[in-house]
């Protein structure tokens, strides 16, 4: 039995369906703009200041093709740049575009499975979900919304094309721009295979799955090879220890992690990193765990929808659950795409318990208490996003053992000029991951604040130790040995943070600086030169 009603899809008037249903589409937008328009005021936040404000190629062409498998984000950023320069709205709003687009690609996608009520609910629910707040109102991981609807997009186009040839092609360009936007989206060949295989066509259709696969394919093959660059990235940047997480603790952790923020979204931050558990507690995800793969077992046969999307669910998540530790075991942005699959099996409760009909006036009015208390938390999480001093403060009580957060939240006191309190989140991070590098050097830039030069300068030394290419270390030291007069120190370490960034024009002003009180004149004379070509303004400070 097929599991889609072949004479609504051959039937199907795109712009008779718009118009019976633009109300609902209506409806479905408002709720998307009520639960996001707070958050375009807010700042660009963590990885934002990397990526977008402090990346000088943002405004350069060539940027965009730096990586040809990824093209839309770096694109996307490129033309947003040059339009509205480093103003956040911008570069926020098209997250929450392309979630809305998700939306409605949702809504229309159950509703060709099964039916209106089932598809306004689960579409409703997806949009106001608070859990989904992180991929869409923080910039950096906007593009898990923008893979997901082109996915779903590419699904709606491929059901068509059983009416319509030309459809096929649209679907394909559609899998094309998703793996565009993330290497992720291969996810959509296991989704369409599943699918597809419980569509039981003939032995001829299933050629239809070839430019998918080879399509894909290629990106798999692409991305197996850069996970050992992958690897050394986290290592050399994050401090993270090389190691290979058991995926029969994982995986159970994982699912059960994410199917309990999606009932009881409460527990929200960046930084999932309470992530040791108790026998016990390791024992009741296990065993929701087996009792969801019984689930997808029992379904295949008793209810072919059931199974569709507790596979779509588990498949979504296939690349953030490899063994390699390149990703986290929990991290709320990744599971944007397989939310939907959920939200469309408590929609299908629903419609079973209201039965035929119209909606029940109960389970309407239970549906408006869902959405509107999801609603609030939403709103109420995007001010945990303003800037990156709320979102530090709200993840100290969730997150007590991310040495990420212990050094962001160091970073917060120390520029409020509380460094009793930045001393101690510096060195608790540290406690937690004994190679943090970036947190010896805050931890001595803290202690060159309050004239603890002898501690600043053992930090400094720890910070180069574990990271090595931590130029701003090398400029601290010899900012302290430049006060204490030890010039030909200052130089030394000074020569070796100009030698890791070399087109830092400040740091060959001050290695020229350091040289002249040396009464190196003509090395002086060489690095101040040097510090102009870089950056022309600076003649300005020789003229003054």
């Amino acid at each position: 039995m097929d599991i889609i009603n072949k004479e609504k899809i051959s039937s199907f008037q795109f712009f008779s369906w718009w118009k019976k249903n633009q109300l609902t589409i209506v409806f479905l937008l408002t709720l998307v703009a009520i639960c996001y328009v707070n958050s375009l005021k807010n700042d660009f936040v963590s990885d934002d200041i990397y990526g977008i404000v402090n990346n000088e190629n943002i405004s350069e062409l060539s940027s965009v093709f730096s990586n040809p498998l990824n093209l839309l984000r770096p694109l996307s950023y490129y033309l947003i740049n040059k339009c509205f320069g480093l103003n956040p709205a911008p570069y926020r709003m098209l997250g929450i575009l392309f979630h809305a687009g998700s939306v409605i690609a949702l809504f229309l996608l159950v509703y060709l499975l099964m039916d209106k009520i089932t598809a306004t609910t689960a579409a409703a629910i997806f949009a106001v979900h608070p859990l989904l707040t992180e991929s869409i109102t923080w910039i950096s991981s906007g593009y898990y919304p923008q893979y997901s609807f082109f996915i779903l997009l590419a699904l709606i186009l491929f059901l068509f094309s059983f009416k319509n040839k030309k459809t096929y092609y649209f679907s394909v360009i559609s899998f094309g721009l998703a793996l565009l936007t993330s290497e992720k989206a291969v996810v959509f060949i296991p989704i369409l295979f599943v699918l597809f295989a419980l569509l039981e066509k003939s032995l001829k259709d299933w050629r239809k799955l070839i430019m998918y696969f080879s399509l894909g394919g290629t990106w798999v093959l692409v991305y197996v090879f850069a996970v050992p660059k992958r690897v050394s990235s986290l290592q050399a940047e994050f401090y993270q220890t090389p190691q290979n997480i058991n995926p029969f603790y994982q995986i159970p952790i994982a699912i059960g992690s994410y199917l309990k923020l999606i009932f009881w979204p409460k527990a929200l931050t960046l930084y999932h990193s309470e992530m040791v558990f108790s026998t016990t507690q390791y024992a009741f995800y296990l065993s929701v765990f087996v009792l969801f793969l019984s689930a997808i077992f029992y379904f295949y046969k008793k209810n072919r929808l059931v199974f569709f999307w507790l596979c779509f669910f588990i498949l979504s998540l296939l690349p953030m659950l490899t063994p390699f530790g390149i990703s986290w075991i929990v991290a709320e942005r990744y599971i944007y795409l397989g939310s939907m699959a959920i939200f469309v099996l408590i929609a299908m409760c629903f419609k079973k318990l209201n039965g035929e009909g119209e909606i029940k006036p109960i389970f309407l009015a239970l549906l408006v208490l869902i959405i509107s208390c999801l609603s609030f938390r939403t709103i109420k999480r995007n001010q945990d996003w303003q800037t990156q001093d709320t979102l530090w403060l709200s993840m100290a009580e969730i997150s007590p053992s991310s040495p990420q957060n212990h050094n962001n939240l160091g970073d917060l006191y120390s520029r409020r000029g509380d460094f009793e309190k930045a001393i101690q989140e510096f060195q608790w991070a540290i406690q937690l991951r004994p190679n943090y590098g970036d947190a010896y050097h805050n931890l001595a830039s803290t202690y060159s604040q309050i004239q603890e030069y002898d501690l600043a300068i053992e930090s400094y030394g720890q910070a180069v130790k574990f990271n090595p290419n931590l130029w701003q270390s090398y400029q601290g030291l010899a900012s302290i040995y430049f006060e204490q007069e030890k010039f030909e120190e200052a130089a030394q370490v000074m020569e070796q943070a100009v030698s890791i960034n070399p087109n830092n024009a400040n740091l060959h002003l001050n290695l020229g600086i350091i040289y002249l009180e040396m009464e190196q004149q003509e090395r002086a004379q060489y690095e101040f030169q040097t510090a102009i070509q870089l950056d022309p303004e600076i003649e300005k400070l020789f003229i003054e």
